[in-house]
């Protein structure tokens, strides 16, 4: 049985419609704030809930994983209770969850309250696009998904900087606390004003694929998060994780492949646009979050700022794709999408290239500017990736088109912040190793002159004051190879963007795919 009625711009008067879409647009930016925003606070909250440096990623990775896990049924979930019921219990979820992790008194305590946060926040975005794709005919979507992508986008950016601002001025707590009123509005304004779509109430959910997927997704965090800490496959551990990831994701793609009625449905992956915006979403998710994720501790670390200003530092990125995203979603509908997607990743891969080639003391202006065109370029690939991905879906997939894409981005996002922290240990480890083989009593620069009195490694002075030094260059080094295999990762997302259709996105063709 199928309730309630199918819904457009035109069921809505102008003041309605506007407050489901400023509702709608703050749940989104809300939960891609939380992906990040935490991340300059973490030292705070280390201290604070008397944590180790390891323990306390679990802030971040927890949402993202609960995250990942929850986006999948989404579409499901809309399907059989409505865009509107799981619009306002996802809402008011997290609203909730962000004030019990703002009040958390212990580190599991954060640590559930985060995955709470991050189950009930995995909505927020697949449906807030689903609900502007429904609303807006094919010819406003171009600017309707710029302010969207704006949201999804610059969420991660600006994360650091309001957190660091939050953390500078008041306390850790209010990186959580500063949710409670935006999500209180927009649970009423979408209470209020949002008219239900269609729900089949007949719809059976599949437990086992959702339960393989759960499993699968859990168990490749925690390796990727433990690996480094564990030794690896030196540890039995990590062995029975990745032994678990893999035969669990391999079960569910059986099962979503057989079975009657899987919870993402195999037609999804039937439209090439589609599959190529998920792996193009994979890579630029793990970009974007993952050097939101390195930026702050090396501008702070290395650079020598304070928190506020290593947030103020990342305010340039979010003007760039702000700027960019404005102008994007316009340009789509007149030039081919693909060549402006082609254009941001060149741009993001330049920029991952300059920032390998950064020292601690680069000058500021230089860090700006790489920062702002790295910014465009994530404009440039993310608004015209939205519109191909949708053009030519079928629309009862919509919403599972959402989620599934939403997926993407939170697993790239997770595996991308474990693999570049892996990548970053790793190497600080080999960098110091290799430095402090030059620490000898032979190496004559260290026993004659200033360095004598200061660097000698045989008094336990100097041997302190040397270990800072070799600490930092490695570091340094270890921050280099890490942007520096970022721009390697970068590079395939060149090869996906050949893989699409051409389409036409022009108003007046309704959005014809070419072959």
């Amino acid at each position: 049985m199928r309730v309630g009625a199918g819904y457009s711009a035109e069921t809505y008067d102008k003041f309605a419609l506007r407050v489901v879409l400023i509702c709608s647009m703050a749940g989104v930016f809300m939960q891609a704030l939380d992906s990040t925003i935490a991340n300059v606070a973490l030292p705070y909250m280390q201290g604070s809930l008397s944590a180790s440096r390891d323990q306390v990623t679990w802030v971040l990775t927890s949402y993202i994983v609960a995250a990942a896990i929850m986006t999948a049924p989404v579409g499901w979930l809309a399907s059989r209770f409505g865009k509107k019921n799981v619009a306002v219990v996802s809402l008011a979820g997290f609203t909730i969850a962000s004030m019990l992790c703002g009040a958390a008194q212990s580190l599991t305590e954060i640590v559930i309250f985060r995955l709470l946060q991050g189950m009930f926040g995995a909505a927020l975005s697949p449906l807030s696009q689903a609900i502007m794709l429904d609303l807006y005919p094919p010819s406003k979507r171009g600017s309707i998904m710029a302010i969207w992508g704006m949201g999804v986008m610059l969420g991660p950016i600006l994360g650091p900087t309001l957190g660091g601002y939050l953390t500078d001025m008041y306390s850790w707590r209010w990186v959580f606390y500063v949710n409670v009123p935006f999500g209180i509005a927009a649970v009423t304004g979408i209470a209020l004003f949002f008219k239900d779509s269609a729900r089949d109430e007949t719809m059976r959910f599949d437990w086992f694929g959702f339960s393989l997927l759960a499993l699968g997704l859990g168990a490749l965090q925690l390796m990727l998060d433990r690996g480094t800490s564990k030794s690896w496959f030196d540890s039995g551990e990590i062995i029975i994780e990745a032994v678990l990831a893999g035969l669990c994701l391999y079960l569910f793609l059986v099962q979503m492949i057989t079975a009657k009625e899987p919870f993402i449905p195999r037609a999804l992956f039937l439209d090439r646009n589609l599959v190529s915006s998920l792996l193009l979403m994979f890579i630029t998710g793990a970009i974007l979050v993952a050097s939101s994720a390195l930026l702050p501790p090396y501008l702070q670390d290395l650079g020598g700022y304070s928190v506020f200003d290593s947030g103020l530092l990342m305010v340039p990125r979010g003007f760039g794709t702000m700027i960019a995203m404005m102008f994007a979603g316009r340009m789509a509908l007149r030039i081919e999408p693909r060549l402006l997607i082609g254009g941001g990743i060149v741009l993001l891969i330049w920029s991952m290239w300059e920032m390998s080639g950064w020292l601690p003391s680069i000058n500021t202006w230089d860090l700006i500017i790489v920062t702002f065109i790295q910014g465009i370029g994530m404009g440039f690939v993310f608004v015209p990736m939205n519109l191909i991905a949708f053009a030519s879906l079928d629309q009862r997939l919509r919403t599972d088109g959402t989620a599934i894409l939403s997926l993407m981005r939170n697993v790239g996002s997770a595996i991308g912040i474990s693999t570049t922290t892996y990548v970053l240990t790793s190497t600080m480890q080999i960098s110091h190793a290799d430095l402090a083989a030059h620490v000898t009593p032979f190496n004559r620069a260290l026993g004659v002159n200033a360095q004598s009195l200061f660097w000698n490694p045989q008094l336990p002075f100097g041997l302190a004051q040397i270990d800072g030094v070799i600490q930092q260059n490695a570091a340094a080094i270890a921050y280099s190879n890490d942007f520096l295999f970022m721009f390697f990762i970068s590079i395939p997302a060149i090869f996906v963007v050949m893989f699409m259709r051409k389409v036409d996105l022009s108003p007046d063709m309704a959005a014809e795919v070419v072959e």
